[in-house]
This record gives C-alpha cells, sequence and structure tokens, in this order.
C-alpha cells in the first residue's frame, strides 16, 4: 500500500495494530478522521490518554474500575458468598448486562494457554484461591468460554480448592462449545448462569 504523506502512513500504521482491524479498514477509519473537526480529534486523544493514565484494576476482584474498588463490589446489595469467575472485563458486561446474577466477579486476565506462554502464575488465580481459603465464599461459578483453555483453568482452580468448604459450578451449555461469552445473546448467557451446574458433573462427561 503506497501513502503520499508519511504522517499518514504512520496513523494508518498504529491504526491497524488494533484488534480486528487491518490496514484497509485502519486507513478508512483515519481518513475519515481527517474529514472530522479538530476539537472532536482532540478530544478523542484525550480522552484516551485519560483512560489509559488513570484506568485502575479493582483490588478485590480485578474489574476495570475508575476507583480502588469498583462499584460492583462496593455495591452492599450484591450477595458476597457467591463469586463469577471470568476471563476478562467483556465478560463481567455481558453477564451484568442479563441482569441474572447478584453476586460478585472475579476476573481472571485471560486463560491458561502453555500455547500462548500463559501459565497459572500470569494470571489472578492466587487471590481467587485466598479469598476461598479465608472461608466466606459458599460458591464459585466457572463462567469461563467451552474452550479448550477455558475447560483447563477451570479444573485448575479446581484442584487449587477442593479440599475447601465451597461449592463450585459452571455456567449450563446453553453456551455452545468454543463460544466466547461476549458473543452470546442474553436470554441464553441468563439462562446458562440461573441453571448452572455442579462443576464436578462435569468432569465425569
Amino acid at each position: 500500500m503506497e501513502f503520499s504523506s508519511k504522517l499518514l502512513e504512520q496513523a494508518v500504521k498504529e491504526m491497524s495494530q488494533l484488534p480486528g482491524i487491518g490496514k484497509r479498514t485502519a486507513l478508512r477509519l483515519v481518513l475519515h478522521m481527517l474529514k472530522q473537526p479538530k476539537e472532536q480529534i482532540v478530544s478523542l486523544s484525550q480522552a484516551l490518554q485519560t483512560m489509559r493514565n488513570n484506568i485502575k484494576f479493582c483490588k478485590s476482584c480485578h474489574n476495570i474500575s475508575d476507583v480502588d474498588f469498583c462499584e460492583i463490589c462496593s455495591n452492599p446489595n450484591r450477595n458476597e458468598e457467591i463469586i463469577c469467575v471470568v476471563e476478562d472485563i467483556r465478560d463481567v458486561m455481558a453477564i451484568e448486562n442479563t441482569s441474572s446474577f447478584k453476586g460478585l466477579y472475579h476476573v481472571l486476565g485471560g486463560k491458561i494457554s502453555p500455547m500462548d506462554g500463559i501459565g497459572p502464575h500470569d494470571l489472578n488465580i492466587e487471590s481467587l484461591v485466598n479469598k476461598v481459603k479465608q472461608g466466606h465464599i459458599k460458591e464459585l461459578i466457572f463462567a469461563l468460554s467451552s474452550t479448550m483453555e477455558g475447560d483447563t483453568t477451570n479444573f485448575y482452580i479446581f484442584k487449587q480448592i477442593q479440599n475447601c468448604n465451597v461449592v463450585t459450578s459452571t455456567i449450563a451449555r446453553g453456551i455452545s462449545v468454543g463460544d466466547e461469552l461476549e458473543y452470546a445473546d442474553e436470554i441464553t448467557l441468563g439462562r446458562s448462569i440461573l441453571n448452572r451446574i455442579p462443576f464436578e458433573s462435569t468432569l465425569k462427561l
């Protein structure tokens, strides 16, 4: 792809590094921005800089937050005895949109994937295990995607806490095997949370 401007080329290069954005799409987006008022582009740039510089991760669940403890963990109406274990913030948003879950979350920050060089110590697993060992948690809901990496992560966590007095369950398989939670429709995802099944039973399948 030939560019008549080095500035344009650099902007396209940076834009194309975003997930799902190829060079042609990046070029289209950059050219669109060139047509917008300068103030709008400055506002976008400032919003991104402010987010990157000031964003926090909840000290309890590792969810993205503006303050030390996110709104969900700070909400006294949430059930603190039930924790839904998810991969990232997108899964929290997807489940919250169903209005079917009133407990708390724990964001792992990924899944165990040896092929990608991601091991248990690269994720927020230790803090989850420590929560369970404190004895206040009555149920863990595994809500990772139905993939080999997701199942491996579920099993690893289960082995770490199996001697603790806590119920472990997993979302019902209304979510197709191999699907990511963020792409599931709200009704299916909501039913999968409400109709969760004991995690131990999945080990016998």
